[in-house]
């Protein structure tokens, strides 16, 4: 290196010697400078092979500086006060990044599974025909619905299920499918409903269709090509011989009355129909029926559709032998036997191989699950009755999959015997016999039974919605509930629902009146004319759902914040169920969760006088019980010693209270669960537990 010394600056050149360095020997540089040209030469090796070394003892004098060379750098670098504290750094950072990701997977493994959307929501039944009319036809349409996607904000409600718009000649109101693939006219275009999705999507909002397996329309085209016996298609209905002016095949009878068989003269047999002569059912022991109704799932799946409400499940399949069911009443004569209660339905419903059809649906939806965030719901439909263990099946088993859950029905009895005694009976006939670890559901309202209000009373209707919203699982609200919408009344001549045209007091037309909006014209549901498929309720000037929106005091406001609390507290979403108090007029339970101290008693009083409840045996309860929100809207805030908890009739009351000792671990039997967890108050988080 040369060495240049001006007035204002020191330079160092590349092989160079520093002028000013003295070695441990005291030789300088000029000694070096005598040595001889030959030894110069032999040296040349040694000196370039120790040119770092002496770097190392020649520069000890100069301190780093920036844009040192690289020989510099590495001599710095390696010295202990510049190498230690960069080794501990690196050694902090790779411990810190270990513990990171040790946290990480601990706290994946530990957490419990995420509410999926069909289970944060309650479930929202939209009946078309009646939510709301856009073109003034009187009908309402798809169009209708999408205008009116603010409702489902308003209520914090993400699931929509929405009763059929296939292609239909309407004899079942679009229960009779002449088109899978297509919409009918009625309710708008394809292109309607890719609107419709499109616009429910960009909102959170997920939709559910129905899905009819059982049965057609008989101008579907399946049903046309087998009854001209095309090779194909010859089978793809139940058809038996019989004779025009003969007796029928066997003693089946339709859900709607009188024999399920018709002669087709086209054909020169009978087929068989469960529901309407014009919905033949549609034969699931042919593989190639099975395949045509799964690429119609994948149709709507591809479409973007969350989920289907499996109609009717229970009728898919009947037993090959088509032998006479058995009559409930032996002694009653064969031809006055005209009604699905006159028989067992033992080889028409619930037969073997019936849940291996709906666990390969099931698959087939699990495919489309697979993309992140699209969990594909599935919920079937079927009126088991007393024989709850029939619908219990339909959830599957621990190795198969099957629906997500099976409607419970069972709420619609409440009005049978107004009491807290019924309400837990009811209640526990599901909880009871529910599989460990699935989730429960409730319904107390549909398009085909009356609606709550009506056969309830408008005095429970709160009371209800409370005991809906606050019960573990996913409520179902049909249109209408949210604001405590009464059955209206339908003369003769006005009847539409086919079922009511043949028995007049089967008719479900009075539950399926127009929503009722606003105090407007035709209730807000048909703006352009004066136009409605059906009456209007007359209360529709007060009990309207622009009139509660403004009375936090309405059926509206508390369904809404019941709701709302529902999925903002643990408790209420995921936490323990534990039933606390049954008699003659009161129902209570608790709702609270590992971990938390913050739990939620519910008070519903669904006799028929006012009652006083004593709690002060449960010794997990605070003296004091301070009301959180009372379907009477006075009784919000008041305090109430928990051995003289009073209500009035048809008054719920949600209670939040604060507590060191939960209910559950000293009432095992009492208390249900899904899925348990655990909450850790320190670090704010759930885990399994």
């Amino acid at each position: 290196m040369s060495y240049r010394n001006d007035s204002d600056s020191v330079e160092l050149g590349e092989c160079t010697r520093n002028p000013g360095y003295k070695d441990a020997d005291g030789d300088g540089p000029a000694a070096r400078d005598n040595i001889s040209a030959s030894d110069s030469e032999e040296k040349r090796d040694s000196i370039g092979v120790k040119r770092l070394s002496d770097a190392r003892d020649e520069y000890t004098q100069i301190k780093p500086y920036a844009g040192m060379p690289k020989e510099l750098l590495v001599l710095y670098s390696s010295k202990a006060r510049y190498r230690v504290p960069r080794e501990i750094l690196f050694w902090l950072t790779v411990c810190c990044t270990l513990v990171l990701v040790a946290v990480t997977i601990a706290v994946i493994a530990l957490s419990p599974k995420c509410l999926s959307w069909w289970q944060a929501s309650p479930v929202y039944q939209i009946y078309p025909r009646s939510f709301k009319d856009s073109d003034g036809d009187g009908v309402g349409d798809l169009k209708g619905i999408r205008e009116k996607l603010d409702h489902f904000e308003y209520l914090n409600i993400k699931s929509i299920w929405i009763s059929p718009f296939y292609r239909s000649p309407m004899k079942d109101f679009g229960y009779d499918v002449e088109d899978f693939r297509d919409i009918d006219p009625l309710f708008g275009t394809m292109k309607d409903f890719e609107d419709l999705l499109a616009a429910m999507h960009s909102k959170g909002l997920k939709l559910i269709m129905d899905f009819i397996p059982n049965h057609t329309s008989d101008l579907h085209r399946w049903f046309n090509l087998s009854r001209t016996r095309d090779p194909h298609y010859e089978d793809y209905y139940v058809w038996t011989d019989c004779k025009p002016d003969g007796p029928k095949p066997n003693n089946w009878v339709s859900i709607f009355g009188n024999s399920s068989w018709t002669y087709d003269e086209v054909r020169g047999q009978c087929y068989l129909h469960q529901f309407l002569k014009e919905q033949p059912d549609l034969n699931f022991r042919n593989p190639d029926v099975i395949k045509e109704m799964i690429d119609i799932i994948h149709f709507w799946l591809e479409k973007g559709v969350d989920g289907f409400r499996m109609d009717a499940v229970k009728h898919m399949l009947e037993a090959p032998h088509m032998r006479d069911e058995p009559q409930v009443d032996p002694n009653k004569p064969p031809e006055l036997v005209t009604t699905e209660w006159d028989l067992h339905s033992d080889y028409t419903t619930s037969q073997v191989g019936l849940h291996d059809i709906l666990r390969e649906f099931r698959a087939q939806m699990d495919i489309y699950s697979q993309e992140p965030g699209r969990y594909r719901f599935m919920v079937t439909e079927s009126y088991d009755y007393e024989e709850v263990y029939k619908t219990m099946m339909y959830y599957g088993t621990r190795l198969e999959k099957e629906g997500d859950f099976p409607f419970n029905f069972y709420l619609l009895d409440l009005p049978q015997n107004t009491s807290g005694v019924w309400a837990k009976h009811l209640v526990h006939l599901w909880m009871g016999n529910m599989p460990k670890g699935k989730w429960p559901n409730w319904v107390v309202g549909n398009h085909d039974r009356t609606r709550i209000s009506s056969s309830a009373g408008r005095l429970y209707v709160r009371a209800i919605n409370m005991l809906l919203l606050t019960l573990p699982g996913t409520a179902t609200t049909y249109y209408g509930e949210e604001i405590g919408m009464e059955n209206i009344n339908v003369t003769a001549s006005q009847i539409q629902d086919p079922a009511g045209k043949y028995n007049t007091s089967a008719s479900r037309d009075p539950q399926r009146s127009p929503l009722q909006w606003n105090a407007d014209t035709n209730a807000g549901f048909n703006e352009k004319t004066n136009l409605t498929w059906l009456p209007l309720h007359p209360d529709y000037e007060t009990v309207n759902v622009e009139a509660q929106m403004k009375d936090d005091g309405s059926v509206l406001a508390q369904y809404r914040f019941l709701n709302t609390l529902r999925q903002s507290e643990l408790p209420l979403n995921r936490g323990w169920f534990c039933y606390v108090h049954a008699d003659a007029n009161v129902f209570s339970y608790i709702r609270e969760l590992d971990g938390l101290k913050r739990a939620f008693l519910i008070v519903v009083n669904f006799g028929k006088e006012s009652a006083v409840t004593d709690l002060s045996s449960v010794r997990e309860l605070p003296d004091e019980l301070k009301v959180l929100i009372s379907t009477t809207i006075a009784n919000d805030g008041k305090v109430f010693p928990k051995s003289r908890i009073q209500t009035e009739v048809g008054e719920g009351l949600v209670i939040q209270y604060s507590t060191n000792t939960l209910f559950n671990p000293n009432h095992p039997e009492e208390c249900y669960i899904s899925e348990k967890a655990c909450y850790l108050e320190t670090i704010d988080i759930l885990y399994k537990c």
